[in-house]
């Protein structure tokens, strides 16, 4: 295998997790999160946490925007 010279992917610093803030109650955590739900509205991504999303499960299934319910 060749490599392109300046083209090392290992340069030492982590990758910054990716934090995930629920766009209805405002929980946090690191990303990924199998449990939660990525609507996209108005061409923005919203994650819901577990809780938020079993609650308002069949909304979401309706694809209701989040403004709705």
């Amino acid at each position: 295998m060749t490599s392109l010279s300046g083209g090392n992917d290992d340069s030492g610093a982590a990758a910054t997790p990716q934090i995930l803030v629920c766009a209805r109650c405002g929980a946090a955590t690191e990303a990924p999160q199998p449990l939660w739900t990525c609507s996209v509205e108005n061409g923005r991504r919203h994650y819901f946490c577990e809780t938020c999303a079993r609650e308002h499960l069949r909304a979401i299934e309706g694809r209701l925007d989040s403004a709705w319910w």
